[in-house]
């Protein structure tokens, strides 16, 4: 059976960044309805479709079709007492985005004299990244 629109799709993939590192793999197969329905990256999608079961698929991605460009503007130095005593380097925390009004997920990157660096990117914004798909 090939892949088409409205097809419930199990895939199982690795993902590796530019320098050919391993980033993100599958444990178990993921699941989601094929067909434009952003379940998935569009170009990972459009990679698949057609393909059938046992077929592997290999996709490199450019920012613009991964996680997107690395926004300095979601890049912010806080003051400390803004966030819990507890803070961690890689906890998440959620925002308003003042001109959007869109929540946006930050993460703790850095914390030093009574500063707190918050990155809103996804980890990968602004790198090439490739899809190996089975």
């Amino acid at each position: 059976m090939q892949i088409a629109k409205n097809s419930v799709v199990s895939l199982n993939y690795e993902m590796y960044d530019g320098d050919n590192q391993l980033v993100d793999k599958t444990e178990e197969p993921i699941v989601y309805l094929h067909g434009g329905y952003d379940n998935i990256l569009p170009k990972l999608e459009e990679a698949l479709h057609g393909k059938s079961v046992g077929d592997k698929v290999e996709v490199a991605m450019e920012p613009d079709d991964a996680f997107g460009d690395f926004d300095p503007n979601l890049l912010r130095i806080e003051a400390a007492d803004m966030f819990p005593e507890e803070v961690e380097i890689g906890m998440m925390f959620e925002a308003d985005d003042p001109e959007t009004g869109e929540v946006i997920l930050f993460r703790v990157t850095d914390i030093a004299d009574g500063k707190i660096v918050v990155d809103g990117n996804h980890p990968l914004a602004g790198k090439r990244v490739r899809f190996s798909c089975s």
